[in-house]
């Protein structure tokens, strides 16, 4: 069964464009909307299993429009397109996005984008990954951890505490708890020693450039 998609950009030329190169990858789009507010009720009328949305948007932008997906308990998955990396959408993966873009590498990665959302992974495309302030040749594993998880590592490397960063992200500390043992285990990095984590992070003192 294809995977059906809704498509919102306030611009037409992208908007056709993008619906074209999905079309041809066999991909059923079944609406379009050039606003925020037109997206979202579309979305709460089709249903459908993808949505992807332009950040900057009238009416509603499109992390709004993923906001209200999120409240409603929407099953629907969402990508957000934009021109620009803003951390503020970066740190929204897993929480109310599943995949972000810039529009300038989106039919290049886009595929790519969906089919990891189908698989229940979200994605993050490549020049917005370099954008993150983190050494790519640490740790061979280092893409696996989530962008969350990278925060904590970030604070982590701080010398801030689960309750200190619990804080900061607006979680629980048993939430960063389960953070870390998931980083942990992604980073295959040895637990004989209680402070492991900081170990390896000592270990690795260039591993962020900021």
């Amino acid at each position: 069964m294809s995977t059906t998609i809704i498509l919102a950009d306030d611009h037409p030329l992208l908007l056709n464009g993008t619906k074209e190169f999905l079309e041809k990858k066999w991909f059923k789009v079944i609406d379009t909307a050039t606003d925020g507010n037109t997206a979202y009720n579309k979305i709460l009328e089709f249903q459908p299993d993808i949505a992807i949305l332009d950040f900057d948007m009238p009416k509603l932008n499109g992390l709004e429009v993923a906001q209200e997906i999120k409240r409603h308990n929407l099953t629907t998955k969402v990508v957000i397109l934009t021109l620009h990396k803003q951390n503020s959408i970066l740190q929204q993966i897993g929480e109310t996005i599943d995949g972000y873009l810039t529009k300038d590498s989106a039919l290049e990665e886009l595929e790519s984008c969906l089919e990891s959302l189908k698989n229940n992974k979200t994605y993050i495309g490549e020049k917005l990954k370099n954008n993150i302030h983190f050494s790519t040749n640490v740790n061979p594993n280092f893409d696996k951890l989530s962008s969350t998880e990278l925060k904590i590592l970030k604070y982590l490397d701080k010398n801030l505490n689960s309750t200190q960063i619990a804080e900061e992200l607006f979680i629980s500390k048993r939430t960063v708890e389960k953070h870390r043992s998931n980083i942990i285990k992604k980073l295959e990095i040895d637990t004989t020693n209680q402070n492991a984590l900081f170990v390896w992070l000592k270990n690795h003192p260039n591993i962020f450039n900021t």
